[in-house]
């Protein structure tokens, strides 16, 4: 047997899967690859702690914008005013859950939140939440400073 295989149970039999390789992502192909899901996790700071939710994005060239909620608590971690924006990270991934292939993406930037009723709407009308929610009162724009991905080979 090898050991640097993966023992899994399909169906009430052991089966051995060959073991899996990490390849690094470029930039762009990550980015690329985050276009082609709509569901990732921003992770921001709440209350001096790491906090972590799943949203909806879009991809605006580089940028990736998720759409805020009345009342959400992301929508409380950039004001209006704020024109430095704050840190967040962003992680999306397809992994099948069979095969163990595919791919991760984490992007590391400065989050603006938008406030531009034009702009708004706009995102708004892209957008298409996986859950009925109310209308979009805010969205946050994440430009991407660091971007890392990782593709799972055999």
């Amino acid at each position: 047997m090898n050991d640097a295989a993966t023992q899994r149970t399909v169906a009430g039999h052991r089966e051995t899967v060959a073991p899996r390789r990490m390849a690094h992502i470029g930039r762009a192909e990550a980015l690329r690859l985050l276009g082609t899901v709509s569901l990732g996790r921003i992770v921001f700071t709440q209350h001096a702690l790491p906090a972590i939710r799943p949203v909806n994005h879009l991809m605006e060239g580089d940028d990736i914008v998720v759409r805020l909620h009345d009342g959400a608590t992301l929508a409380s971690v950039v004001a209006p005013t704020d024109t430095g924006g704050v840190v967040v990270a962003y992680e999306a991934d397809a992994i099948d859950p069979e095969t163990h292939l595919g791919w991760s993406v984490v992007v590391t930037g400065y989050a603006h939140r938008i406030t531009d009723a034009g702009e708004l709407a706009r995102v708004a009308a892209r957008l298409r939440p996986w859950v009925a929610v109310p209308a979009a009162d805010a969205a946050l724009r994440i430009r991407p400073d660091l971007v890392t991905g990782l593709r799972l080979t055999v």
